[in-house]
């Protein structure tokens, strides 16, 4: 699903216009992001965490010359989803409707 698939079923599921959804959608984003930004943890209830972890510096090495890297530290944006959430999809998790890739192949003897 992409953005606007995302705004136009949220729209249709709220019953109000695809701008004013849109620019719903963008609040939250902008919203999100400074939070974020500030280091703030973010819950959203029966949904998950979302939160700022910092990936210490390390050393690297290049298996082909040998020679050493330092990786500098940086930020990454972690998601924790909520144990209802997690319930939820282990409850419906019916497997059986992926379809298998080997199920369409034919042999030729």
């Amino acid at each position: 699903m992409n953005n606007k698939e995302f705004i136009t079923e949220l729209a249709k599921r709220t019953g109000r216009t695809m701008s004013s959804t849109a620019s719903l959608v963008e609040d939250l984003e902008t919203l999100l992001k400074s939070h974020l930004e500030e280091n703030d943890t973010v819950t959203v209830y029966s949904f998950g965490t979302f939160e700022v972890k910092k990936k210490m510096e390390r050393i690297s090495v290049n298996p082909i010359s040998g020679k050493r890297y330092l990786i500098p530290p940086k930020l990454m944006l972690a998601y924790r989803q909520s144990a209802l959430l997690k319930e939820k999809f282990n409850e419906s998790g019916d497997f059986a409707e992926i379809p298998d890739d080997n199920e369409d192949e034919t042999v030729n003897d």
